[in-house]
């Protein structure tokens, strides 16, 4: 019998754009539990954001994040031996965390000066839907795709 599940805990809106949203993007972006310098690079970003886009940085920042939110992942499963990649849909949780997680790594990978100008740079190419974190949302959906013939064996 497996253990209870994690109880979730509710997160603090943050100070400046008062959205639950944004925290959890700060947790993720955190390195070393230094908060306040997350929270910095963030704001950073998103003022960088406003600037080059002429839009609310906050409005641009949220399209981005669902521009790259994956709907359905593959799965391996074993059947009779041989593993099969199953196409699932993914839950409202994981959807957004996976794209968070996305654009901070594709962010860090990127060259440039600061994280705050890779992080607002990774969030206008999310934003247009073109660069490497919605390659990975497209790559996601194609490997999808590809394998539905197997979604039969979803459990």
């Amino acid at each position: 019998m497996r253990k209870t599940r994690s109880k979730k805990f509710r997160l603090q809106p943050d100070p400046r754009f008062g959205d639950t949203l944004v925290t959890n993007f700060v947790n993720n972006l955190m390195v070393d539990g230094k908060k306040s310098i997350s929270f910095r690079i963030f704001y950073d970003a998103i003022e960088r954001v406003q600037e080059k886009s002429k839009e609310d940085g906050l409005e641009v920042f949220k399209k981005a994040l669902t521009n790259v939110t994956p709907q359905v992942e593959v799965r391996s499963r074993r059947v009779g031996g041989a593993t099969f990649q199953i196409p699932t849909e993914i839950r409202q949780a994981r959807k957004t965390s996976m794209a968070i997680k996305w654009l901070i790594s594709f962010a860090r990978k990127r060259n440039g000066r600061s994280m705050a100008e890779k992080l607002s740079e990774e969030i206008l190419a999310a934003y247009k839907e073109e660069g490497a974190t919605f390659k990975k949302k497209e790559d996601t959906h194609r490997m999808a795709e590809a394998n539905k013939a197997f979604a039969h064996f979803r459990v």
